[in-house]
Order: structure tokens, then C-alpha cells, then sequence
């Protein structure tokens, strides 16, 4: 029987947040190469289309990449081609490195497999046809059919239809993005030449699955590896977890007045042990990874969370976007903002600090300082504090403004 080590709680939360680069300012250094390294470690970074702030990729990658710049994925995507796009949870920015995993669902969907839409082979030869002939595409380069009206926002026209279809079955991929609209093309055209495309028995998938997940997080359990995986594939994670620990290459931990079973490479686990450092805040994007799985959130880190944009309004509590606050290992808080670009000013709408110790603590002038730079950072160069939880607490942090 492999031997199960024991971590404390707050352990746990200092190896999973050193794991995702958050205990400590540029973890993964500085400029594009240090995106790059964030990702690779991450495993995926979320693309998302809300906009009311930065949109999730940019800042995620920039709570990790203090000098991020939101037109280095496009470098990296088109131009340095070290990383790509496609789904992993969600949709995603993936490092080229791991491209030969993401066949392994192209497979299924090639298959007979379901995603969004019903094939239409008609539409999607049309679409493989002309990008063949004409080189890289997007949506709006297809016309509509005469005959077609668009009912909701989500019905899109054949065309987009069958693009999205082909770049989910791997027939085509986006090239690069212009004004984030997407641009697809061959794969051949997009991929680098030494890029592996065998694909992945189910074996070699989880176990992919399994190792990337520890090695973002740090410790992980079973049922976290197979996030939103369906079928044999989850089950086969958790017996490569199983075999791997039995094997040596990896050790179950338990979290003392936590239920689940986690595993952790037995290197990192030094890393739990070790001090925290001077405690930082960050403002983190509600599908940035450390949060995304919700009830792991919860049980690690004692934080129940829900973005509520799809909440109806009236039932939201915290409102539209609420961005999870963290100070050195403990969520804190969380905080509804918006960037008014145009007049260049950031909202805070609503802020609610929740169980922060914050006596004899620079808590107040640190999470100032941040705010500041989540606000350069969409543009703006004022901020205004509108409600704030607990009431007294908007005097100290305008103190700091």
C-alpha cells in the first residue's frame, strides 16, 4: 500500500497557490516567454467574451505576469506559434507543447461524437473548400443564405456553424485572432513542423490528465483530474492515479478536516511546508484556474463562490461580475468592478471583505496599491469607490487612492 502524508489545510492552500504563481510577485518571470512558462504550468488559460473588465485570458495571465501585455498571445498564437486554441474545460489557450492531447477529443467528435451543433456536411465542405483554395478565413468572409434569419444571439449562420464544427473536430484552427474574431485555417498551415500529432490512446490521456493537474494545483484529487470528463476517461484517470501512486511516481495526501483523497508529486511537497512569504492581494478573474472548480474552492479554501452574470439580476447578491480577493492564502473577500474606458474610469461598484484580519496588517495600502494597477491595467486612470462592505472600511482604503 503506497504511504499517504498528511498536510495541514493552510499546507494545502500554500502548495496549490505557489503551484499557480500566486504567493509570490512574477513567479513565472517577466515578458512573453514568461506567459508561455504560465501556461505550460497552468495547463490551460480560459478564454472568455465578457468584457466589462480585461476578458479572463488577459487577466489571468497578467495577475501572474505583472508586465503582461494583451498583444503578446497574439505574438505567441500567430507569429511564435508556442501556444494554440481549443477546448479543455472551456474554451482555451493551450501550449503548443501538449497540442497532440487535444486529439484525442477531435477523435471523439470525428467519430459521431455531440458538441453544439448537428453537422451539416454540405455547409462544412463548402467551408473546408474555400479555405483550402483561399488560405486563412473567418465568419464574416461566409454570406448568410438568403433565406436565413437569426432568431437568438446564439444561432448563428451555417457557415459559423460549420467553422466551429471543423476547428471542435480538428479539421481547421484558428490561426490567430484579429479584434477577437477568429481567423481558422488548415492545420497544416498553423502547425509547427516538430509538433507530434499521434493521437493519445485513453491510457496516455489521463495520464496526461493526472500530471498536468498536479503539476498546476499541486495536490489534486481524483475527481478534480477528470474535471467535466465524461464516461471511460474518467474512469481511467483515476486508475492511472491510482497505479501512479502505487508505482512511487506520485503520493496521496490527506488534508486534515478535509474528506477527499488528493495525490501530490512527493517533491513539491517541501514547497507545502515552507513559510508563506510577504502576503500579496490579487483581484482574480471569476474563471481564473485557481478558482474555476468551484466545490474544490470550497473545500480547500473554505470560499463559497458563484459569478453571478448568469444570475437573473434580481437574485444576484454580490453583482453582475464579482471578482474572488485574495490575501496571501485566504479568500477574503470579493469585489463587482467595471472599466468605463471611455471615460477611463474603473467602477467599483461593490466590494465586500468577509472574515479579513486586517489590525497591525499593511492589508488596506496592499490592496489599494493592486486596485491601482487592476485599473492602469484596463485603461483607466481614475477609480471610484461606490459601496463598500463593511461601510467604515471605504475611508482606509480611499486613504490609499
Amino acid at each position: 500500500m503506497a504511504e499517504t502524508h498528511t498536510l495541514s489545510r493552510q499546507q494545502a492552500q500554500r502548495l496549490t497557490l505557489a503551484q499557480q504563481g500566486l504567493l509570490k510577485p512574477a513567479a513565472f518571470g517577466k515578458g512573453p516567454n514568461a506567459v508561455v512558462a504560465a501556461i505550460q504550468r497552468l495547463g490551460y488559460v480560459q478564454i472568455d467574451t465578457i468584457s466589462v473588465i480585461n476578458r479572463a485570458h488577459h487577466h489571468t495571465l497578467w495577475t501572474r505576469v505583472p508586465t503582461y501585455q494583451p498583444d503578446w498571445i497574439h505574438r505567441l498564437q500567430a507569429e511564435e506559434k508556442t501556444i494554440f486554441e481549443y477546448w479543455s474545460h472551456a474554451a482555451a489557450y493551450l501550449p503548443m507543447r501538449d497540442f497532440r492531447f487535444s486529439l484525442h477529443r477531435k477523435q471523439e467528435l470525428l467519430a459521431g461524437g455531440k458538441h453544439w451543433f448537428k453537422r451539416d456536411p454540405k455547409v462544412m465542405k463548402y467551408v473546408m473548400d474555400r479555405i483550402t483554395a483561399e488560405g486563412p478565413l473567418q465568419a464574416r468572409d461566409f454570406a448568410a443564405p438568403p433565406d436565413w434569419e437569426s432568431s437568438h444571439m446564439w444561432d448563428w449562420k451555417p457557415a459559423k456553424r460549420a467553422l466551429e464544427q471543423l476547428f471542435m473536430e480538428g479539421q481547421l484552427m484558428i490561426a490567430e485572432r484579429k479584434g477577437f474574431q477568429k481567423i481558422f485555417d488548415l492545420p497544416e498551415r498553423v502547425l509547427p513542423s516538430d509538433i507530434s500529432t499521434q493521437v493519445p490512446s485513453q491510457a496516455e490521456m489521463a495520464r496526461h490528465l493526472v500530471e498536468v493537474t498536479l503539476q498546476a494545483h499541486g495536490i489534486a484529487s481524483a475527481q478534480e483530474m477528470g474535471y467535466l470528463r465524461k464516461g471511460p476517461l474518467k474512469k481511467e484517470v483515476v486508475k492511472q492515479a491510482k497505479a501512479m501512486a502505487e508505482a512511487g511516481e506520485i503520493v496521496r495526501i490527506r488534508i486534515k478536516g478535509v474528506e477527499n483523497d488528493y495525490f501530490a508529486y512527493p517533491i513539491l511537497l517541501e514547497t507545502a511546508r515552507t513559510r508563506l512569504g510577504k502576503k500579496q492581494v490579487h483581484f482574480l478573474s471569476p474563471f481564473d484556474n485557481v478558482v474555476i472548480q468551484r466545490k474544490r474552492l470550497n473545500q480547500l479554501f473554505g470560499f463559497d463562490y458563484q459569478i453571478e452574470c448568469y444570475v437573473p439580476a434580481p437574485k444576484r447578491i454580490y453583482g453582475y461580475f464579482c471578482l474572488p480577493i485574495l490575501w496571501g492564502n485566504r479568500f477574503v473577500g470579493r469585489m463587482d468592478a467595471k472599466a468605463d474606458r471611455k471615460a477611463k474610469a474603473f467602477l467599483v461598484q461593490s466590494l465586500w471583505l468577509e472574515d479579513v484580519e486586517v489590525e497591525g496588517t499593511p492589508f488596506f495600502s496592499i490592496l489599494a496599491k493592486k486596485l491601482q494597477d487592476l485599473a492602469a491595467f484596463n485603461g483607466c486612470s481614475e477609480i471610484h469607490l461606490k459601496k463598500i462592505d463593511p461601510q467604515p472600511y471605504k475611508s482606509e482604503i480611499q486613504a490609499f487612492l
